[in-house]
């Protein structure tokens, strides 16, 4: 799980050091990498409407239940009355319609289906209310703190309206994102539903006009303006552009772009080497070692100019003392270039080390005292 309070300072070097970015049209914005680490911020902190940005909580929501195995694709979705009677931007469920989950899936990441996002999230957790607990629940696990959902699609209610920020959109993102399951749906062009009876078209333009461009998701409606949380990957680095109430639909894009780019343009992926953390011994464990992993992700962001200078220090013990729990800080990766440091990143152990008891290691001694005196 991607953690605000940690990936938050991964990355130390200040964006003074790094061009310019240039004038946005959106009121908010954000460039993330999709480890979680910010690149770009532009009053990212800001409450406004995302409309059907919504929608990424929602479909990362489902994944987390098919990873869990609650579903499965091929669990067909029965839509009620009240899926049913969504406004906006629908597949027209009717009552008691049923339609596999996969194809639920589809008319929300491609068509932006209002009344397939409700019925999502009644079959998920037996009403959109519990489903909107648990979607404001996960937010406030991602770090989000500008967030709060009061439905599965983005509409407004009666007299309540979602709200979020791009900083918080780009991490609930950044978390879908570690579903590469989702990008077969977000990245679909064109395609169909009900048997091919019902054509589906993505409302993310930038599909087909953007290099590299994976999803996920576009928002709109009156309050909210033009909104898009938008991923893209080249040369191994993934990235995220969160713009938030753009005026039109062409700014939207130009902003999205102009994020990315500037992102592509300006920063590349630095993997420490697969030899780089060696297993620590272990005293008094149920195991002579433990192996040290990095939290997160293998793979961290850095500027292109000083990725040439790279270098690395590690801070672990020589050794470490049993009981050690999976997951359990042990030390610290510090990556930087010219004297300057660019980035730490906690190292955890693999796996837990439980302490071995007295009686074991009594037997132990023992046995090791009569080897002794026979040899």
């Amino acid at each position: 799980m991607i953690c605000a309070a940690i990936l938050g300072g991964m990355l130390l070097v200040q964006a003074a050091a790094l061009p310019e970015m240039g004038a946005l049209n959106a009121k908010s914005a954000a460039l993330y990498a999709a480890n979680g680490q910010e690149l770009f911020a532009y009053n990212a902190d800001e409450q406004l409407q995302p409309a059907s940005v919504t929608k990424i909580m929602t479909m990362l929501l489902t994944m987390e239940a098919l990873e869990r195995g609650e579903v499965t694709l091929d669990t067909m979705i029965t839509g009620s009355e009240y899926a049913c009677s969504m406004g906006g931007t629908q597949v027209w469920l009717e009552p008691g319609e049923q339609m596999s989950l996969n194809d639920m899936l589809k008319a929300i990441a491609v068509g932006s289906a209002n009344d397939c996002a409700v019925a999502v999230a009644e079959h998920l957790a037996g009403t959109e209310a519990a489903f909107v607990e648990r979607m404001n629940q996960r937010a406030a696990e991602l770090g989000c703190t500008n967030t709060q959902f009061i439905n599965a699609n983005g509409l407004d209610g009666m007299g309540q309206k979602t709200m979020t920020s791009a900083r918080d959109i780009a991490l609930i993102s950044c978390e879908l994102l570690r579903h590469p399951k989702i990008l077969e749906y977000t990245g679909i062009w064109m395609d169909s539903i009900r048997g091919g009876k019902f054509s589906l078209a993505n409302t993310n333009k930038m599909l087909k006009s953007y290099p590299g461009l994976t999803g996920l998701k576009t928002g709109y409606i009156s309050e909210a303006g033009f909104c898009i949380s938008a991923s893209a990957e080249r040369d191994g680095l993934s990235l995220v552009a969160v713009v938030m109430a753009a005026p039109t639909k062409e700014t939207r894009m130009a902003d999205a772009s102009a994020l990315l780019n500037y992102g592509f343009a300006n920063f590349t992926v630095y993997t420490p080497p697969d030899d780089l953390l060696q297993p620590v011994p272990v005293q008094l464990g149920s195991a002579d070692f433990v192996q040290p992993v990095l939290q997160n992700d293998q793979s961290i962001v850095v500027e292109k100019e000083k990725a040439a200078e790279l270098e690395t220090q590690l801070d672990l013990p020589d050794v470490l003392q049993a009981p050690i729990t999976a997951g359990q800080q042990i030390g610290q990766l510090t990556v930087s270039s010219g004297g300057e440091t660019l980035l730490q990143l906690p190292i955890t152990a693999a796996e837990d080390v439980q302490a071995r008891s007295v009686p074991g290691l009594l037997i132990e001694f023992l046995g090791k005292l009569v080897g002794g005196g026979t040899a």
